[in-house]
C-alpha cells in the first residue's frame, strides 16, 4: 500500500467522511503508532491508526449506500447526543453518515453511506451535480419571481448560480441547483420577500424519491450505484480542484441553462422486486440512464453481507424496519 492521507485512511475504514476525519485529528482523538499526528499526515498499511483507542483497518467494511426520504423534524447530523439525529432515526446496524444536509424543517431525499471518498465528489459545487426541489412559499409568485430566482440572488455576500426555476402553482415552484450553500433556497426566497412554507428535495443526480414513503429508506440497487459511480468518476474531490479558473461572471454564465426550460436529468426510479420483509414494497421502473457509455461492472457494486440479491442487484431481506422511526422499505 502506497502512503495515503490519514483522513482518507480513516474514511476508508467506514467511520466518517474525510472532513470529519480531519476534525477528529484536530481534536487529538487519532493516534498513529501511539503518537498524535498532524492534519495532512500520510500513513501506510504498516502504521497502527487508532481513533479513540480503537484500531482501524482500511477497507474493513463493504460500502453501504442508502436512500432516505427524510421527514421534517429530523436533524441531518451524526451527533447521537443531539435529539432526533438522522443516524438514530435510520438505526442502520453499521456506521453510516449523510451526504450533505437537509434543514430540520425540510424533507426529502438524502443519501447515507460509509464511503467517505464519494461525499465531496457529490457535494462540490464545481462538479455540477444536480439537486432538485419542490418549494411552496407564503404568497403567490409570478414570472418576475421566477426570473429573479433563476438568474441568481445575492445571499451571504455572493450571487447564487443561475439555475432552472419553473412555476408549478400559485405559490409553488420547482428549482434545480448545482450548488449547496447553507439554507440556500430559504435565503433566496427571503431576499425576494417570501417565506418558505414547505421544501422537499426530490432528486440528487439520477436518484429520486420514487415510491420511498416519507420517513422510510431503502438500499440503493447495483444499477443505481454503478450509475452514481459513473457520474462522479471525473468529479473533483476538493474545492480547489473543482473550481474552474474563470471569473465569477464567466463561471455563472457557463453554468446557466442554455434555455429557459432545459430538460433536467432525473426522472429515474429504482428497479427491483418487492422486498420479502419491510414496511413498503420495492419501487418500480428503471432509472433513466444518461447519454453516456454504459458503465462497466465495478468492484464497488458489492452486495450486502447476509442478504440475498434481487435480479436488479438491490439488496433484499434483512431488517423489517428501524424501531425508532426510520423504516427500511
Amino acid at each position: 500500500m502506497e502512503p495515503i492521507r490519514l483522513n482518507k485512511f480513516i474514511s476508508d475504514s467506514g467511520i466518517c467522511s474525510r472532513r470529519e476525519a480531519d476534525k477528529l485529528i484536530e481534536q487529538g482523538r487519532v493516534t498513529v503508532n501511539g503518537k498524535q499526528p498532524e492534519v495532512g499526515a500520510k500513513v501506510t498499511a504498516r502504521d497502527k491508526v487508532r481513533v479513540d483507542g480503537n484500531l482501524l483497518e482500511a477497507d474493513a467494511v463493504e460500502p453501504v449506500y442508502l436512500l432516505l426520504n427524510k421527514p421534517p423534524g429530523i436533524e441531518t447530523t451524526t451527533d447521537r447526543s443531539q435529539r432526533d439525529n438522522i443516524i438514530s432515526f435510520v438505526n442502520y446496524p453499521e456506521r453510516i453518515f449523510p451526504v450533505g444536509r437537509l434543514d430540520k424543517d425540510s424533507e426529502g431525499l438524502i443519501i447515507l453511506t460509509n464511503n467517505g471518498d464519494i461525499v465531496n465528489k457529490i457535494l462540490r459545487a464545481g462538479n455540477n451535480h444536480e439537486k432538485e426541489y419542490i418549494v411552496t412559499v407564503d404568497k403567490p409568485i409570478n414570472q418576475n419571481f421566477v426570473d429573479r430566482m433563476s438568474n441568481g440572488v445575492s445571499i451571504l455576500g455572493v450571487n447564487t448560480r443561475k439555475c432552472f426555476v419553473e412555476q408549478l402553482g400559485p405559490n409553488k415552484f420547482r428549482i434545480i441547483l448545482t450548488q449547496g450553500m447553507n439554507r440556500q433556497i430559504r435565503r433566496m426566497t427571503e431576499t425576494l420577500g417570501y417565506e418558505v412554507q414547505t421544501l422537499q428535495r426530490t432528486r440528487i443526480m439520477h436518484l429520486t424519491l420514487a415510491k420511498i414513503p416519507l420517513g422510510q429508506w431503502r438500499e440503493m440497487t447495483t444499477h443505481e450505484i454503478a450509475e452514481m459511480m459513473n457520474l462522479v468518476e471525473s468529479s473533483a474531490k476538493t474545492e480547489t480542484a473543482s473550481s474552474p479558473k474563470k471569473s465569477n461572471s464567466s463561471r455563472e454564465s457557463s453554468s446557466a441553462p442554455k434555455s429557459s426550460k432545459p430538460k433536467p436529468r432525473g426522472s429515474a426510479t429504482s428497479s427491483g422486486k418487492p422486498s420479502r420483509t419491510g414496511s413498503a414494497p420495492k419501487s418500480g421502473g428503471k432509472p433513466a440512464a444518461p447519454k453516456r457509455d454504459k458503465p462497466k461492472a465495478s468492484s464497488s457494486n458489492r452486495g450486502s453481507r447476509g442478504a440475498s440479491k434481487s435480479n436488479t442487484g438491490g439488496r433484499s431481506g434483512g431488517r423489517s424496519g428501524a424501531p425508532k422511526g426510520g423504516k427500511r422499505r
